[in-house]
């Protein structure tokens, strides 16, 4: 996904002469062609993401679209005042995309996870945030994102994730992607977490449970209209995330529901990460599966919730 990000911004450079890129210490092979071919485009800082974030500002105020690559933390924790005065309260547009979004850097513990990056980014206004299911997916966003009116978060996965979206599909910045239909429950999800739900759909199907699976690839703006569509037509909703359970796709769902005055009663759950720093190292399979954030684990909550609900409703 990385790379097919980063091939695709020297691909549109080519085209566009607006377009910069600005990597922040990303090493002497990244993007060699672009600097070789483009120099004056072609911008690697060293560790100083704060100044990065200015010079990207000052840039796009002057007719340029700067893509600025780096660690998905130094993005988002690092230089968080810059980008929220510097990028948002302007409308610049800059495209940061954030490397090792979630438990990609597992190995590296606590501060190298990207684990709140798209609740930080989710609350300042003017900002998009992004999470694409995979490398297709990459090549289907990132030619909109040259136009795209202000700043925009990309978050990408850990790279070489199997392909699961679809180039059938309609593809749109701010509109979710309906992947599969069923009435028996919803599960909403973003990122790499689409090829997690799609394996519980899956599963659940051997089990004569159909459920719908939402790809909310845009974070912000939320597609509420599809989302809310969606919900109408089951009892059971589960959002899927490798997120922290505060503030991010999870988060928005529940605010969506509580203010939607909603006709018929529905069972919801958050699936992501705790509220905790991660104690564990290991790799982002490992992360994921000690957090629960599986097919499996998808699986026997819908379950859980399915008897729940005809309890209530006195259908058990």
């Amino acid at each position: 996904m990385r790379k097919t990000c980063l091939d695709m911004v020297y691909e549109l450079a080519q085209q566009d002469e607006r377009i910069f890129f600005i990597g922040s210490d990303l090493g002497v092979g990244v993007l060699k062609q672009f600097k070789e071919e483009i120099p004056e485009r072609f911008l690697m800082e060293g560790v100083s993401e704060a100044n990065i974030i200015g010079v990207a500002a000052g840039l796009a105020l002057e007719g340029k679209i700067p893509y600025i690559n780096t660690i998905a933390t130094f993005l988002t924790r690092r230089c968080f005042e810059q980008v929220v005065i510097d990028l948002c309260l302007h409308r610049a547009n800059v495209r940061l995309i954030g490397s090792g979004g979630g438990l990609v850097y597992a190995p590296l513990g606590p501060t190298h996870l990207a684990v709140e990056d798209l609740a930080i980014l989710r609350a300042v206004p003017n900002m998009t945030v992004i999470a694409p299911a995979d490398a297709e997916e990459m090549r289907r966003l990132m030619p909109q994102t040259v136009d795209y009116p202000g700043p925009i978060y990309i978050r990408l996965a850990k790279g070489y994730d199997p392909v699961v979206s679809r180039a059938d599909l309609p593809f749109e910045i701010g509109k979710a992607i309906q992947m599969r239909e069923g009435a028996d429950a919803l599960l909403v999800t973003t990122g790499i977490c689409l090829q997690v739900a799609l394996e519980a759909a899956d599963q659940l199907a051997k089990q004569a449970l159909e459920v719908t699976v939402l790809h909310v690839h845009t974070i912000k703006p939320l597609d509420t209209t599809a989302l809310l569509e969606c919900a109408a037509k089951v009892p059971v909703v589960v959002a899927v995330e490798e997120h922290s359970v505060i503030g991010g796709l999870g988060s928005a769902v529940a605010e969506v529901f509580a203010e939607a005055d909603l006709d018929s009663i529905k069972r919801f759950r958050r699936i992501g990460i705790a509220d905790r720093f991660a104690e564990e190292y290991g790799s982002q399979n490992s992360l994921m599966a000690h957090y629960g954030i599986t097919a499996e684990r998808v699986v026997d909550v819908v379950q859980e919730l399915g008897k729940s609900f005809k309890l209530r409703c006195g259908l058990g």
